[in-house]
């Protein structure tokens, strides 16, 4: 069995690329030197490294499930693809206006009553909502062995490593990049993700068109007798 390591590679760097900024620890950073204010730095890492555990085990959960899901419910892999690219340019747009930067309220102030809050609000929604849920269903249309699930798993497993340190180190993050310059750094990233699900829905698109079925289809109603 000849092993593609062009194809894991992609597949590995375009897990990391593809997840990173929607779940995008930078911004989550603030609100979660907010709601551990008062805690103690061990609190903080073990919170952090908690969540990021919490993180691995759901992306996992859906990327090994997501066959089953699409069997299920009868969805086709271009139909998977447009979907999470429109799931993505919808997060991505939401990255560039800014809205992704602020934590409602009541769900920060819920967070500080509670006591561990490595699951919610921090492994769920902040650091793996559903967009990340989407585009690793998305990655999960574009894997054809068992290693490649591995090459997507170890790119989740880097995203999560690179969201516990970056949550470790939140209070210098914020004190030296600012408010503006986090700002900043969400819109590049929102920008990165919005070219990435254009892609997405452009491969779905690609690969309906392109179906003998359809081709057929088509065919069939141009040569119809008028």
């Amino acid at each position: 069995m000849d092993f593609d390591f062009g194809h894991l590679w992609s597949l590995f760097l375009g897990t990391i690329i593809g997840i990173l900024p929607i779940s995008n620890p930078l911004a989550s950073a603030p609100t979660f030197l907010a709601i551990t204010e008062g805690d103690s730095e061990e609190y903080r890492r073990e919170q952090a490294r908690r969540a990021c555990l919490y993180v691995v085990c759901i992306l996992c959960s859906f990327l090994l499930g997501g066959t089953f899901i699409m069997q299920f419910f009868s969805i086709s892999i271009p139909g998977i693809r447009i979907a999470g690219g429109i799931l993505v340019v919808k997060v991505s747009m939401d990255m560039l206006a800014g809205k992704l930067m602020a934590t409602p309220d009541s769900t920060q102030r819920a967070a500080v009553r509670k006591r561990d809050i490595s699951f919610t609000p921090l492994a769920i929604p902040m650091l793996s909502g559903p967009g990340s849920i989407g585009v690793t269903l998305g990655f999960t249309s574009l894997a054809r062995q068992w290693y490649d699930y591995i090459a997507i798993i170890a790119g989740i497993c880097v995203v999560a490593v690179i969201g516990y340190q970056t949550l470790t180190l939140s209070s210098r993050i914020v004190k030296i990049m600012g408010s503006v310059g986090l700002n900043a750094m969400t819109q590049v990233m929102g920008l990165l993700l919005m070219c990435m699900g254009v892609q997405f829905c452009v491969n779905g698109v690609t690969d309906i068109v392109s179906d003998p079925t359809f081709l057929n289809a088509v065919k069939k109603i141009w040569l119809a007798p008028m």
